[in-house]
């Protein structure tokens, strides 16, 4: 279950990333209760995440999971221009979180 709530709390880290961009320092009401709602919930997941498994590896994933989707999200929506290097290295930091939960 711990692996589970993991990985929706890193979907939720690049939700809050995303909202936090968007919010305009706070001054755009939606993007700024989007932020506070995604951000505790990211962080209760990752506390709760971190009541099982190891430190290291669950803020490692977190991280990973939330800056994947976070860049992959700006590529695809425009905000950010896409390139295969890009692409390429996004596909790593996928790729190291995959071998952290095999390792674990």
């Amino acid at each position: 279950m711990a692996w589970v709530v993991l990985v929706i709390s890193g979907v939720l880290e690049a939700v809050w990333a995303t909202a936090l961009g968007k919010s305009e320092g706070f001054s755009r009401l939606a993007p700024t209760i989007t932020f506070l709602v995604a951000l505790v919930a990211s962080m209760g997941g990752l506390a709760y995440a971190m009541r099982t498994l190891p430190v290291g590896t669950s803020y490692a994933i977190w991280v990973g999971i939330g800056a994947a989707l976070t860049v992959g999200y700006a590529m695809a929506s425009g905000a950010e221009a896409a390139s295969i290097t890009k692409i390429l290295l996004i596909l790593g930091i996928v790729g190291c979180v995959v071998g952290l939960k095999v390792l674990h």
